[in-house]
């Protein structure tokens, strides 16, 4: 028997505030590395003129432990006594992780590092995401949804620039392994659990507005892994800039300064006017027009017109994404177990585009195909709005 869902109170301004900082963290945790720390780790345990290959199979083996780690943490987050557990839990995974990338001597380490990367801070997304639906009533999701989405992108700019002003990979991932849990304490002080508990197993209930919801979720999200995975390398080999990762770190911080703007407004508009699909669809366009920018022109003033074309598409999507993933969902006792799931969407690409992207890179076309074929991708989240017709 399931527990119906029961509107939870307004939630407060110092809440939300350690919530963002608690994604912050996460976010950090997770994109300063592939930003940065990996692909220069990369080149420099690869084998000559073997960088992209050894990037390609470090994203990948960490990207399937994601995939494998998000349902995992969500059904023990069911079982267990509420959200903070797997909070801390998967927290000390993941910056163990990160130390052990700091002392990586070889290939087998580095990949073993993220590996625990991955597989742990699963636990505090799947917790963080969990949350929104236990203590953030439907008329708020919009606006906590949306700041979820910009702690993510102003993670991943913190993440960079600790990267970049480190100067020393071994050293930037000290940095992370200091700031993660920093910025995760602020939200087990303020948070009290108020999520159902359940000791049995509770099966997931699948619906087919959750089915599409996914699958939105998932080829967005593979649109904006296929950017970043070879970004590094794009700028140095293709744009020819000779100092890649400063560009990344100025394109980065466009890009999130766009959609800190688009998901804000577009967050607070979807809860005002109660529409969600709207944001989708105009995110979906917006994204497929930077693709192409980058594309057909590979020049650094465009580079970073398409970030902000990038960073307003991601913007709307992100305004709107965990709350209608979280509108979805059919009841309070399997919310973590089917957000696992829905992380999935999130997961998968980052498997599969380090797949895409080292084959069409190197044999298929090169960068040009490789963002058109992304543009298309994202416009595919548009063919999908019309099955999400009557949710809110």
């Amino acid at each position: 028997m399931t527990t119906p869902v029961v509107a939870p109170p307004r939630v407060g301004r110092g809440w939300i505030a350690a919530y963002v900082l608690a994604m912050v963290g996460v976010a950090a945790g997770w994109f300063g590395p592939i930003q940065i720390l990996l692909p220069e780790q990369a080149a420099r345990l690869a084998e000559p003129g073997g960088k992209e290959a050894l990037l390609s199979l470090v994203s990948g083996i960490g990207a399937a432990a994601s995939l494998v780690a998000n349902p995992l943490w969500g059904a023990a987050s069911d079982r267990l006594h509420g959200r903070r557990p797997i909070l801390i839990a998967g927290t000390a995974v993941g910056v163990t992780g990160l130390a052990v990338l700091a002392a990586a001597p070889s290939p087998l380490v580095m990949v073993a590092g993220w590996v625990l990367v991955q597989a742990g801070l699963n636990g505090p997304l799947a917790a963080l995401a969990a949350m929104l639906g236990d203590r953030v009533p439907e008329s708020q999701r919009g606006t906590v949804g949306a700041l979820f989405g910009v702690a993510q992108i102003v993670g991943v700019v913190l993440g960079t620039a600790v990267a970049v002003a480190s100067g020393d990979v071994r050293i930037g991932y000290l940095a992370l392994v200091v700031a993660v849990p920093a910025l995760i304490v602020s939200l087990l002080i303020t948070h009290r659990e108020t999520v159902v508990r359940t000791t049995t197993w509770v099966r997931p209930r699948f619906s087919s507005l959750f089915a599409w919801a996914w699958l939105i979720r998932f080829l967005l999200n593979l649109a904006n892994a296929l950017l970043l995975v070879y970004l590094y390398y794009y700028l140095g080999d293709r744009v020819g800039v000779a100092d890649p990762a400063a560009l990344v770190l100025v394109a980065t911080l466009i890009n999130v300064a766009v959609t800190a703007v688009a998901a804000t407004a577009g967050g607070i508009l979807s809860d005002r006017w109660q529409r969600r699909r709207v944001f989708i669809g105009a995110g979906s366009v917006t994204l497929a027009a930077g693709f192409v920018v980058l594309a057909l022109v590979p020049e650094v003033p465009a580079v970073l017109a398409a970030s902000a074309l990038l960073g307003c598409g991601w913007g709307l999507f992100i305004a709107v994404d965990l709350a209608v993933i979280t509108g979805v969902l059919p009841d309070a006792e399997s919310r973590a177990t089917m957000l696992g799931v829905a992380n999935i969407a999130a997961a998968l690409p980052q498997l599969l585009a380090p797949v895409i992207a080292g084959v069409v890179v190197t044999r298929a076309g090169g960068y040009p195909t490789l963002y058109l074929i992304t543009a298309g991708v994202a416009l595919l989240g548009l063919a999908c709005l019309p099955r999400l017709r009557g949710v809110i």
